[in-house]
């Protein structure tokens, strides 16, 4: 990945796709931006609470379910 999480969709995503730790640097930079601590701590609560909501739409009760059978692979040919 480029470094764009930005969503608790792109840390299942990441996760999904084999990583073991996900860095988040521009949405939490936005955070102390707008409201020092209390901005960072908002926005790494947003998420984990998306996380936790795309985890359960995956079917994930736990971050060990998520694996790379999460992952739709296409044929080239339906690209």
């Amino acid at each position: 990945m480029d470094g764009g999480v930005r969503l608790g969709t792109d840390v299942l995503k990441a996760l999904a796709l084999g990583a073991r730790a996900v860095f988040v640097g521009r949405p939490v930079i936005w955070g102390l931006a707008y409201k020092g601590e209390q901005g960072v701590t908002k926005v790494l609560q947003m998420l984990r609470e998306e996380l936790k909501v795309a985890m359960a739409l995956a079917g994930c009760a736990s971050l060990k379910d998520i694996t790379p059978s999460l992952v739709m692979r296409h044929a080239a040919s339906h690209l």
